[in-house]
């Protein structure tokens, strides 16, 4: 298959894919303290908050490792069989891009990911008897 046109679109796809485990990742955990506050009874989900624990703890691993996450690296192959150089910005890229990525020491990533992992784990662990089976 060498169509440059499909790669660019699946390449857009990839990027739409990364923002929405970012916004699951974020509002989840927002979801997840408001939920408490206000007694809603979804937060505390099996299926939802193992979801959520595995995403969070997949990203902190990458981070530790010095690894870019799958779908980054999907992204740019798609880019690259697409001719395109890798993150030459199409409209979804320029502003999809200005959300997703900005530049700092790898450690700092890990950091962050790290305490953003930690809340969210401190929050199943203090659930975990009321998550529904």
């Amino acid at each position: 298959m060498n169509n440059p046109a499909l790669y660019s679109l699946l390449a857009d796809g990839m990027l739409v894919t990364h923002l929405l485990v970012i916004t699951f990742i974020i509002l989840g955990l927002a979801a997840i303290l408001l939920g408490r506050l206000w007694r809603w009874t979804w937060i505390y989900s099996q299926k939802f908050r193992y979801t959520h624990l595995v995403f969070i703890a997949i990203i902190v691993a990458q981070a530790w490792l010095g690894r870019l996450c799958p779908l980054t690296v999907w992204e740019q192959e798609l880019r690259l069989k697409a001719g395109q150089a890798v993150y030459t910005e199409t409209f979804i890229q320029h502003w999809l891009h200005r959300i997703l990525f900005f530049e700092a020491e790898m450690w700092i990533f890990g950091l962050l990911y790290t305490a953003f992992g930690g809340v969210i784990l401190a929050c199943w662990l203090i659930d975990r008897k009321r998550l529904n089976h």
